[in-house]
């Protein structure tokens, strides 16, 4: 974890590990649940599952683990410490996935709710392609990405200091199509967030490999 901007993201989810929870429960208008539904009913019992920054694993890792197995990856320790009593049934690492290395073909499907703005952008089409070498063929790759054209953002943000970076749609598609997928479903959905956020898009994709 030498990045300095990931160092940022990890001590600021540790020291946000109560208010973000209580944050994103009134995030108004989420479409998480659909969109988890798009990717679930696609998806045999007992699948693999991995779900990148999973936090303290409610309510996204805990839904998926009641029909698949899953490994949860955050970067933060303490979310990860929460995650682990919260989903006693998933198993968890505690890494950045930015440098997360894993076998080949080892996952059906990755998610990603919402977690890749706080990646930065230059990294984004590793992650991408290394993602792709984790799915089986034919696998999945659910994921909320930003769309802004912000190349790095750093500043006070629910009482901690956190990072953002995102790039506009249309280099998000040219990133996952560089990386081999096949855009199966693609919007961009405005939800409404607490303070300091207020309206905000999202770029919804799923994918397949």
């Amino acid at each position: 974890m030498s990045d300095s901007r990931t160092r940022i993201v990890e001590q600021g989810y540790d020291e946000i590990a109560d208010s973000f929870v209580e944050w994103r429960d009134r995030i108004v208008d989420d479409p998480r649940l659909w969109w988890m539904n798009q990717l679930t009913s696609r998806l045999e019992e007992g699948a693999r599952v991995l779900e990148l920054g999973c936090g303290a694993g409610i309510p996204d890792t805990r839904l998926l683990a009641e029909r698949f197995r899953v490994t949860g990856v955050d970067i933060s320790r303490e979310q990860i410490r929460r995650a682990r009593t919260n989903v006693p049934s998933a198993e968890f690492i505690r890494a950045d996935f930015t440098s997360l290395e894993l076998e080949v073909a080892s996952f059906d499907a990755v998610a990603a709710f919402c977690s890749f703005n706080n990646v930065p952008r230059d990294l984004l089409a590793g992650v991408f392609e290394r993602i792709h070498s984790w799915l089986a063929p034919a696998g999945l790759f659910l994921a909320a990405l930003g769309t802004s054209d912000t190349e790095s953002w750093i500043g006070e943000w629910l009482g901690t200091t956190m990072y953002f970076s995102s790039f506009p749609p249309d280099t998000n598609r040219q990133l996952l199509g560089d990386a081999g997928f096949e855009l199966l479903l693609d919007e961009l959905v405005i939800t409404r967030e607490p303070e300091p956020d207020g309206e905000a898009t999202w770029h919804w994709v799923l994918a397949r490999r």
